[in-house]
């Protein structure tokens, strides 16, 4: 097994440290806080940026020498409206008091000290739809390539339909050949709706020497180093994912598993 699926720590406070170190990779750190009223949480961002996401609830947050105010207006994930971000460069500091119960995520790559500490969201996100058939799914991008917010960080979130299919058909980015594919590492956060419910994901490699089939719950996260990473929501139960990307350039280009392409004609990708 590649270790691939993380479960939280536990149901408070920091539940996930994914550090690149810890991934054995290079790029991709991911944190998730679950916090209290009136519980507070900082960090230094050191070499790396970050963009914190406001999966649901309220916190006041501080960084990079300002006071940003609250954040957060949305108190389930699974409204679906746009999120509260806030994008911290590399060499500073952040600190956030939960004003309700909430849930933050730290999306984190290395920093160039290249862009300023700013707001993303709500405004400017809105909820887009992609794929067909049982192959829609709805997507939030917080700060993908067109939004020229970060050095290296690329995220986006997806809800996708209970019983269908995302980041499918089938494809990788997973070599460092820019235009034709560029070299990016990626967790995916999940969430479902209910709770209690679950999803699949597949990871694996054209040559088969990684193949990994999982079955994700409430607050996992999944690693995808390399390959392919089509995921899918049982019946009954929709899912939520927050992806983080990043690599050596800040462009996100794939191929598909030769096997699928032929779904491609007419069909949007994530």
């Amino acid at each position: 097994m590649a270790n691939l699926l993380r479960r939280p720590f536990g149901a408070h406070g920091k539940v996930h440290e994914i550090t690149p170190h810890s991934a054995g990779w290079r790029y991709v750190g991911f944190s998730l806080y679950r916090l209290r009223p009136g519980e507070t949480v900082g960090e230094a961002t050191g070499a790396m940026e970050a963009i914190l996401v406001m999966v649901e609830g309220k916190a006041a947050v501080t960084a990079a020498g300002n006071d940003w105010g609250e954040l957060g207006d949305r108190m389930d994930v699974f409204e679906k409206t746009p999120p509260h971000c806030l994008y911290i460069p590399n060499g500073e500091n952040w600190t956030a008091v939960a004003i309700t119960d909430c849930t933050i995520g730290v999306c984190l790559a290395p920093g160039q000290s290249g862009h300023a500490a700013r707001r993303i969201g709500p405004e400017g996100i809105t909820l887009t739809r992609r794929g067909q058939g049982s192959n829609t799914r709805f997507i939030n991008n917080i700060a993908m390539e067109a939004e020229d917010y970060c050095d290296s960080l690329l995220v986006t979130e997806v809800f996708t339909p209970a019983g269908h299919w995302s980041s499918y058909p089938s494809h990788r980015h997973d070599e460092d050949d820019y235009p034709r594919i560029t070299y990016l590492e990626e967790t995916y956060y999940h969430r479902l709706n209910p709770a209690q419910g679950f999803g699949i994901q597949r990871v694996y490699t054209d040559d088969g020497s990684l193949d990994e089939t999982m079955a994700v719950h409430n607050h996992d996260v999944v690693l995808v180093p390399r390959g392919h990473h089509p995921c899918a929501a049982a019946h009954g139960y929709e899912m939520y994912y927050l992806n983080v990307m990043a690599g050596p350039l800040r462009q996100w280009r794939f191929e598909p598993d030769p096997a699928h392409r032929w779904l491609l004609e007419g069909e949007a990708k994530t």
